[in-house]
């Protein structure tokens, strides 16, 4: 990482290889899309889970409405999460992207609510 360089009242640091590949605008990229992805991804994820969960919850449509937005915040952070522990930038995105369309899709299919 950083490496002093020179004798005592010398404040010159010389930045390492392994530092050096951190501050590239492929890392700062690699980071930006993750960051995208684990916040306006979650927060996609989780209102398209409540969407689902309000439509096909056999109860009272404000019973619905409450307990799939209580089930749907547990979501975001798990998304969060998952978009930085995936192996990469893109199949972070991609995660993200497919369980979105597939919550859409359900919700979709489910219809308006009774």
């Amino acid at each position: 990482m950083l490496a002093p360089v020179g004798g005592a009242g010398r404040s010159r640091v010389r930045v390492t290889a392994s530092a050096r590949r951190h501050t590239g605008w492929r890392y700062r990229g690699n980071v930006a899309l993750r960051a995208l992805a684990g916040s306006v991804g979650a927060y996609l994820v989780m209102a398209l889970t409540a969407a689902l969960l309000a439509r096909t919850l056999p109860m009272s449509r404000v019973e619905a409405v409450a307990v799939a937005t209580m089930v749907a915040y547990p979501v975001a952070p798990a998304v969060t999460i998952w978009a930085f522990l995936a192996s990469g930038p893109w199949r972070a995105l991609a995660g993200v992207v497919g369980i979105a369309g597939l919550l859409a899709l359900g919700a979709w299919a489910a219809g308006q609510p009774a």
